[in-house]
């Protein structure tokens, strides 16, 4: 493998990564403390579509975990920037929450059930079947369909929870129309964000504890990229993948003296 070149900024996963059910993993903090301190220009990414960056900063700061606003990059924000690209000052209906509102609102699109350009699915808390059927009829009358991320289940305390890649599904079933999806494993969520920050691919890494997504997502970006075993994926199931990730570590703790 030819030598890679020093890695100048780093994107990392949240869930999984940094924090675990509301509760920050070990060295979480040390390694964003040593990020800053670095100057290092740094992603934390989410598949989540619900919270604003404002949002996420705010939960993150009561855990404990001080990471700039600027600094989070959500597949909402993947989306949106998609979507100004593909066709400004468009229209949208929208099934999700406030993190995908606003980043919608917020590159000028129209948000509307009146033959909208698309119809966007996200994450959110309640799922109408009221909502679901019109964006069905609207995607069956022409408009494109675009779902923020492909996770067919989301943590919860209690368990899983059906997420946006499940009602894409039944949305899919229904119209015969498959999604587009901006969130990883899409590098495009990856290439918007290293563009956010002025990074380039081949000086930057990826962490995350999903080899389905975060890992792959790194590698067809082109990055290098760090599997933590503090999250979904095992190391006994890493062999199952066509693909490897740059390193396995067993933590966030242990990337601190990488920074």
């Amino acid at each position: 493998m030819a030598d890679r070149k020093p890695i100048e900024s780093w994107l990392t996963d949240m869930d999984g990564v940094l924090i675990h059910e509301g509760v920050p993993i070990p060295g979480a903090d040390a390694f964003l403390k040593k990020l800053r301190e670095s100057g290092k220009p740094f992603l934390v990414l989410t598949n989540n579509s619900i919270y604003t960056p404002r949002d996420l900063h705010a939960r993150l700061t009561r855990m404990g975990l001080d990471v700039p606003i600027e600094s989070i990059w959500t597949s909402a924000l993947a989306t949106a920037q998609f979507l100004d690209d593909q066709r400004p000052g468009g229209s949208a209906y929208v099934i999700g929450e406030a993190g995908l509102t606003t980043a919608l609102h917020d590159i000028g699109y129209i948000l509307t059930d009146h033959e909208p350009d698309y119809v966007v699915l996200g994450e959110t808390r309640t799922y109408s079947f009221e909502a679901m059927t019109k964006a069905v009829r609207l995607i069956l009358g022409g408009a494109r369909f675009i779902a923020t991320n492909p996770d067919e289940t989301g943590p919860s305390t209690e368990g899983p929870l059906p997420a946006t890649g499940a009602v894409a599904a039944l949305i899919t079933q229904a119209t015969g129309k498959k999604p587009y999806f901006a969130g990883k494993p899409n590098p495009l969520m990856m290439r918007t964000g290293l563009n956010a920050i002025g990074a380039h691919s081949e000086t930057s890494a990826m962490i995350g504890d999903r080899m389905d997504t975060d890992v792959l997502a790194g590698i067809e970006a082109g990055m290098q990229t760090f599997l933590v075993l503090t999250g979904l994926t095992r190391p006994d199931q890493v062999e199952n993948f066509p693909y490897r990730p740059s390193h396995i570590v067993d933590s966030i703790a242990d990337l601190v003296e990488r920074v």
